[in-house]
């Protein structure tokens, strides 16, 4: 039974930062890779980024490349996305996903 819970959400100002967590269990985590998906109302779920199972590979949409970082911490079933130099379009309900599931999401909201 896959769980995936993000955290870390919140109201930001255009330039600003913010970093996601994801806390995983139900399954061996470091067996899998691990994806940040958003989604809106406009363009629907849209993977942001993916990690490899030991984290040596990464891959990013080219929206979010340079701004973006995608890591893992395997001791802590843990994935992370750390958002720098937001903009207003990054607006979204960010979820991670795993093996056909993900969690409910964290909102994030990118605003002056």
């Amino acid at each position: 039974q896959v769980q995936l819970v993000e955290s870390g959400g919140g109201l930001v100002q255009p330039g600003g930062s913010l970093r996601l967590s994801c806390a995983a269990s139900g399954y061996t985590f470091s067996d899998y890779a691990m994806t940040w998906y958003r989604q809106t109302p406009g363009k629907g779920r849209e993977p942001v980024a993916t990690i490899s199972p030991t984290g040596v590979s990464t891959n990013y949409a080219d929206s979010v490349k340079g701004r973006f970082t995608i890591s893992r911490d395997n001791a802590k079933n843990t994935a992370y996305l750390q958002m720098s130099s937001l903009k207003p379009e990054d607006t979204a309900v960010y979820y991670c996903g795993v093996l056909g599931n993900w969690g409910p999401g964290t909102q994030v909201t990118v605003s002056a």
